[in-house]
């Protein structure tokens, strides 16, 4: 019997990894969990640097680092952007939808336009705003300067899972529907967000996540490095919640103006539900 997973090329998890007839359900293998760097570099919010730990003693506490760095520019953390409390509430409703099985042993649910990244086009017609849960927490970022002007028109909500080997290969969201800032906010443990560069092949820069904390990637850290996740991060039940902003070309003065205006319109009206059931195409963090 086949396995239950949505992985398709060489995206894989557990369940089609695990399930080995003459002709695999998902073929490749998944390098990305599998190879590490040469260089492993830790990253410091504090001082903006990535670091590459030195032996046992690792890299040292903040201001008191040792060993070789790196700038690296682009990352916000927000921590305890929630209370546990508002932690518990938020999976509570969250989990009240239904969830879709996406690649590499995820589940996802969308709020956002139907999105063709091919064909550089996209559908509103599915979209009605996004979901009531997250009006507290867009009213929250709007107090952090760093979000200033921030209007989220998608929330893409990630479950990730160790029994079902859940990760995501090294990508960048594309550049010409989402805008400058990815906004995410991670529930229910600590995980590891990877960057990597293709000029550097031998480098990742491990950027760790606490739990209940907001990431705001920009920058360099959004335009030069793409993000992933590692199968061996996800040690038990993680919940990613990413919201996107729109690029300059779909906000005022932008060849797509219109367009942004609506859907900046109804993503504010907070009475969406999740859309894109089974949709391959929708971008995930």
């Amino acid at each position: 019997m086949e396995p239950k997973c949505a992985c398709k090329g060489i995206r894989t998890c557990l369940a089609c990894e695990n399930f080995k007839p003459k002709e695999p359900p998902c073929s490749g293998v998944h390098k990305f969990n599998e190879q590490g760097p040469q260089k492993k570099y830790i990253y410091c919010d504090s001082c903006k640097k990535a670091w590459l730990p030195s032996g046992e003693e690792g890299i040292g506490q903040h201001p008191n680092h040792i060993g070789q760095s790196i700038e690296f520019l682009g990352i916000e953390m927000i921590r305890d952007f929630v209370t546990e409390e508002e932690e518990v509430w938020l999976r509570e409703e969250v989990d009240k939808t239904p969830w879709v099985d996406s690649q590499s042993g995820r589940r996802k649910q969308d709020y956002g336009p139907k999105v063709n990244f091919k064909k550089r086009k996209l559908r509103m017609s599915v979209f009605s705003g996004m979901p009531s849960l997250s009006r507290m927490l867009v009213d929250r970022m709007s107090l952090h300067s760093v979000l200033d002007g921030f209007i989220p028109v998608e929330l893409c909500n990630l479950e990730y899972t160790p029994e079902r080997g859940s990760s995501i290969d090294p990508h960048f969201d594309d550049f010409w529907i989402w805008g400058d800032r990815l906004v995410t906010l991670n529930l229910l443990s600590d995980t590891v967000h990877t960057m990597t560069m293709d000029s550097l092949p031998d480098v990742e820069v491990a950027v760790v996540l606490p739990q209940r904390s907001l990431i705001v990637v920009g920058g360099d850290a959004r335009y030069k490095w793409k993000h992933g996740i590692h199968r061996f991060d996800i040690t038990s039940r993680r919940l990613a919640m990413t919201f996107r902003e729109l690029p300059s070309a779909y906000l005022t003065g932008g060849e797509h103006a219109d367009v942004g205006a609506e859907l900046i319109k109804r993503s504010l009206t907070f009475n969406g539900v999740a859309v894109g059931a089974g949709d391959s195409n929708k971008a995930e963090q």
